[in-house]
């Protein structure tokens, strides 16, 4: 009987076999995708960062001071009276500044500066901690290296990519420059309030002084504006000022830069309470600032600007209209007022565009057009005069119906014959109309265009009452020629115009439009 051959069993190799199996193999499964998934993640994190990085703003130039050009104006005796844009003092160095100006900024901000390579990992985790537990963001965990770096390079904006930059720039700003050169531009680009850049430029501003003479107490309080420069400006807001100071105090105590002795003898002895010197004349100068253009090219360089201002004419100008809105604005239903007070050559010595620049910044002296009312009657009677009439000529102070227009006196009162001279001197309505219907209106337009009065001026019996609307700077321009001997002039507030180094970029010559 045939046997059925069988395969010889092979022998297992040597060593151990693993099974993966049930619970073993989800967790090898889970292991292995961990694993991808991280190595994914740092690839891209890898790409993320490198397509940022691509995108970086230029770094050449990084230890400079970049500065938006500052306008500075002189009144016509050659004194500040106003600027405009932001301001930046002088750029100083750490060493040149009292030790507790960058010790009460470390402490409050940064205070592993010199130890850290940029980014603070310790503060980061202090930071997030600090806001979970309070459900907001209370505190920050950005070194002063990454502050530098928005500063000197990037906007304000809020985001993901800005944020990745800012490290990047950090990292490059260690790795480039000693802790000291980092402090320095941070301490020299930094906002605080004001429309102030860099701590000297805020020193002058709050304290009257430069950053290198600072007390202890002006040095905290410089510090504690870092927070928030609008909330703790000193001028603004002194007592949350004095408040956030006291804790930069405190702070400098806990990291052993100053004693409580210290403290709390810079606390008791605040400094004085400064009071920049007033700036009159807003108007104008944001008159001049806007003229600017057509004399030079805004370009990025500081500018000095020579003009005509008057600052005793501008008090008194603000003063008396003021009291003359006061007095008779109520019951004229009357709440806004402008002036322009102008030499016979032109030159603008002071200007009121409203009661308040504070409350509205539209310049009714240059902007806005009214009716001119009365004002324009001196034109009237001028085109008379070169109609051949004398101001010895009589003329009817009665009442008058021209097609239906029926014209009258502010007090319905009539002198009847009066001469030209006594009816513009009592500013009778019905004689100015007469007197222009007789010289011709189309006479009197012409008259007035050519001193000076800009616009389609029509030729119609109510001109002769100023129906024509024209801005207050124009009407003073055309008023010119009467105290000048019939010389026009062409209103101007600017002299002269030089850059930062004294360079002479414009002067005025002294034209104008002539007889």
């Amino acid at each position: 009987m045939a046997t059925k051959k069988t395969k010889p069993k092979r022998k297992k190799a040597a060593g151990v076999q693993w099974k993966w199996t049930g619970r073993d193999g989800i967790l090898m499964r889970a292991f292995k995708l961990c694993a991808t998934v991280g190595v994914w993640s740092v690839v891209a994190g890898f790409c993320i960062i490198a397509f940022y990085a691509l995108d970086l703003p230029d770094v050449k130039d990084a230890a400079g001071t970049t500065r938006r050009p500052t306008i500075t104006m002189l009144d016509k005796s050659g004194a500040v009276f106003a600027t405009r844009g932001d301001l930046y003092g002088q750029a100083v160095k750490v060493s040149e500044l009292p030790k507790a100006l960058p010790q009460a900024v470390l402490a409050t901000e940064d205070r592993r500066f010199y130890s850290h390579f940029g980014l603070d990992p310790i503060g980061i985790a202090r930071a997030a901690f600090a806001n979970i537990r309070a459900g907001r963001i209370v505190q920050g965990g950005s070194t002063l290296t990454q502050q530098a770096a928005k500063n000197l390079f990037l906007t304000p904006e809020r985001s993901f990519k800005r944020k990745i930059q800012e490290v990047l720039l950090a990292f490059w700003l260690e790795a480039k420059f000693s802790k000291d050169q980092i402090l320095t531009m941070y301490l020299n680009r930094v906002y605080l309030g004001a429309g102030t850049y860099g701590v000297d430029a805020a020193a002058h501003r709050y304290f009257g002084k430069a950053a290198r003479d600072v007390s202890l107490y002006e040095a905290a309080l410089l510090a504690g504006l870092l927070k928030a420069p609008s909330r703790y400006n000193p001028l603004a807001s002194p007592d949350a000022a004095d408040g956030r100071t006291r804790q930069v105090l405190k702070n400098m105590v806990v990291t052993g830069y100053i004693t409580e002795k210290q403290a709390d003898a810079a606390a008791k002895h605040p400094s004085r309470r400064y009071r920049p010197p007033a700036t009159d004349g807003r108007y104008f100068a944001d008159w001049v600032l806007g003229r600017i253009d057509d004399y030079v090219t805004m370009g990025e360089t500081d500018l000095v600007v020579a003009t005509t201002f008057d600052p005793a004419m501008q008090r008194a100008a603000e003063r008396h209209t003021l009291a003359a809105l006061a007095k008779g604005g109520a019951k004229a239903k009357v709440g806004q007022v402008a002036l322009v007070a102008m030499a016979p050559d032109g030159a603008v010595r002071a200007m009121v565009g409203g009661v308040s620049h504070a409350e509205s910044s539209f310049n009714r002296a240059t902007q806005a057009e009214r009716q001119p009312g009365s004002a324009f009657k001196p034109f009237v009677y001028l085109a008379a005069l070169e109609a051949g009439m004398t101001p010895a000529t009589r003329v009817e102070d009665a009442p008058l119906d021209i097609g239906g227009w029926k014209p009258g006196n502010f007090d319905d009162k009539y002198l009847g014959p009066l001469t030209l001279a006594r009816a513009l001197a009592v500013s009778s309505n019905t004689a100015a109309v007469r007197v222009a219907q007789k010289a011709g209106f189309k006479r009197v337009a012409e008259t007035a265009g050519r001193l000076g009065i800009p616009g389609e001026i029509k030729p119609r019996p109510s001109l002769a009452l100023g129906a024509h609307e024209v801005k207050l700077i124009d009407l003073v321009a055309a008023y010119a020629p009467f105290a000048a001997s019939g010389r026009a002039a062409w209103p101007y507030a600017i002299k002269e115009i030089k850059n930062a180094k004294g360079g002479v970029l414009y002067h005025r010559q002294g034209s104008g439009p002539g007889r």
